[in-house]
């Protein structure tokens, strides 16, 4: 049974928040998706799990995570298993007909990715003609032909970064927050890229998912988010856990 968290003083019934456990704010994630959500010696962490930590905390609230697979994650919060969901969640028009989105906490922006000592791709247009290795039927797929790019099929990422500096594909576009997670753990690694600009390739938006029913967590979690964004703890965990600021436009 929901219950309802309200703050003392003035509180319209817009304002509150239905939550699955008194005092808690349980939090759906998969558990196995470095660097969001992982496993270190047993131990959950990653930037969501210390995100969730922190919105709850902002919230007044004790964080609960639920590690649940994928084809089941979004579906937990219309079956009550937990309030929200934390796990690179990108709003999309199809999942804003069933759900409700919290400010989004990360703007995942493309990239376009080459040798250091490529100087025949300096943009996006700069691909036409050139072999570029993406995943088939992915999104970078579609942008890579949109631009005019001879595409390879390349189902792994580190497969196809292993590609490009074998020099078996000139380039490959994909997140900015996936290539900086390999560079973490490959500091060596002779590849370069450059951020594609949103109006040539509209960036994701990635944000907490919920119960359109529940406006008053909505406004709980976003003010949160607004507050975590403001002293700096955004930034931090981005730099922690991506060597770089991922959350800003």
């Amino acid at each position: 049974m929901a219950v309802t968290l309200t703050a003392c003083g003035k509180d319209s019934s817009s304002s509150k928040a239905k939550l699955d456990t008194p005092g808690t704010l349980t939090i759906g994630l998969e558990g196995t998706f470095a660097p969001y959500s992982y496993r270190d010696n047993g131990k959950l962490t990653g930037f969501e799990v210390d995100l969730g930590k922190a919105i709850a905390k902002k919230a007044g609230l004790k964080a609960k995570f639920v590690p649940t697979k994928w084809d089941s994650l979004i579906a937990g919060v219309g079956d009550n298993k937990f309030d929200i969901v934390l796990n690179d969640v990108t709003i999309t028009k199809a999942r804003q007909k069933h759900y409700d989105f919290s400010t989004p906490y990360i703007y995942s922006k493309t990239v376009l990715i080459t040798k250091k000592d490529n100087t025949d791709i300096k943009n996006i247009e700069d691909i036409k003609g050139k072999k570029i290795a993406v995943g088939t039927g992915t999104d970078n797929a579609v942008q890579a032909e949109k631009y005019g790019a001879k595409t390879l099929s390349s189902s792994q990422f580190a497969d196809t970064l292993a590609l490009i500096q074998q020099g078996r594909a000139e380039g490959t576009l994909n997140s900015r927050e996936a290539l900086l997670d390999y560079l973490k753990d490959n500091p060596n690694a002779d590849l370069k890229y450059k951020v594609v600009p949103s109006s040539k390739i509209q960036s994701a938006k990635i944000a907490a998912l919920m119960s359109k029913d529940n406006p008053g967590l909505k406004k709980k979690v976003n003010k949160a988010i607004k507050e975590l964004r403001a002293d700096g703890t955004l930034e931090k965990l981005s730099n922690k856990y991506f060597t770089s600021n991922i959350t800003e436009k």
